[in-house]
């Protein structure tokens, strides 16, 4: 099969590359020279901006994983966003059906609760509280309505919930808490917002993967969470960072500087994903960060 994936030098990107590149598959991926290095890779590198593709270099696709992206919660210019996440991404859906394309998976993502109470169910109540979220919730709606008109079609979202794991090192501030905490704590002790007591449900990026190959032998459109289904605060985080990491931090509490913008406590029911994917994530908390650290990526 020729499979597209946008964004296939980012981090989950990356990984489920590399994961299909012992497949035999046409490889045509976008990618960026200053995220992740993918070994091996005999594919088709297009241009990193979705716009500037050549569908008629590109030729007959089978399928298209859509994971590039402005995500940056933070990111304050709600044009942009929503001009690469949602008007982009419309229009790469579109050229990519032109070139027969019949199965879409994308990146969601639970932003689009915001600070509504867990767990969250992929029928809502849903309230963005950032652009970056907002614009998620507008991909998601667009491609639910697009998939109903054009039943032919089967359009997947994922709705990643605080991935983590190898490969995410190049991106800085946007890089899961975990990945951010243990490099404090190779110096000194971690900062958390105060007091610590935020809860994340974190899923590792080899369930992740996992979830896309799932996602290509879906029966049907649909939009199912990607998490592990319980959540767990920073300050038991940090215990679990220093029980793998052999080391003996405190955390240190500051002020949080985003406000109202901040998710506090996200944590997903995965009824449906199992129901629509037979999606069940393998790696609870412990045992993913203790893989993660074994892989040499943590530190």
């Amino acid at each position: 099969m020729k499979i597209v994936v946008t964004g296939g030098s980012g981090f989950i990107g990356s990984n489920l590359v590399i994961r299909l590149l012992g497949e035999n598959h046409d490889m045509i991926i976008t990618a960026r020279p200053d995220e992740q290095q993918i070994s091996g890779f005999k594919g088709m590198y297009v241009s990193r901006q979705l716009s500037d593709i050549d569908w008629n270099a590109v030729g007959k696709v089978d399928i298209l994983f859509h994971f590039a992206a402005i995500n940056d919660p933070t990111y304050e210019d709600r044009d942009e966003v929503l001009k690469v996440n949602f008007y982009a991404s419309k229009e790469l859906f579109r050229h990519a059906i032109q070139n027969g394309c019949r199965r879409i998976i994308y990146a969601s993502s639970t932003m689009v609760y915001g600070n509504v109470p867990p767990p969250h169910r992929e029928e809502g109540p849903l309230n963005p509280i950032t652009y970056y979220g907002e614009s998620k919730l507008l991909l998601d709606q667009f491609a639910m309505e697009y998939a109903k008109d054009h039943p032919e079609i089967t359009i997947v979202g994922l709705r990643f919930c605080n991935v983590y794991g190898p490969r995410e090192n190049h991106k800085g501030k946007r890089a899961s808490v975990i990945y951010q905490f243990a490099q404090h704590m190779k110096y000194g002790n971690p900062k958390l917002f105060n007091h610590g007591e935020q809860k994340r449900d974190f899923i590792y990026v080899k369930d992740v993967v996992r979830a896309n190959l799932l996602a290509m032998q879906a029966k049907e459109s649909c939009i199912v969470n990607c998490a592990f289904g319980k959540a767990v605060s920073y300050n038991d985080l940090i215990k679990i960072l220093n029980k793998t990491l052999k080391t003996n931090r405190e955390a240190e509490y500051i002020d949080n500087p985003y406000g109202n913008k901040y998710q506090l406590h996200t944590e997903c029911d995965m009824t449906l994903a199992k129901e629509k994917l037979g999606f069940v994530p393998k790696f609870d908390i412990e045992t993913g960060i203790a893989d993660y650290y074994q892989s040499g990526f943590l530190l």
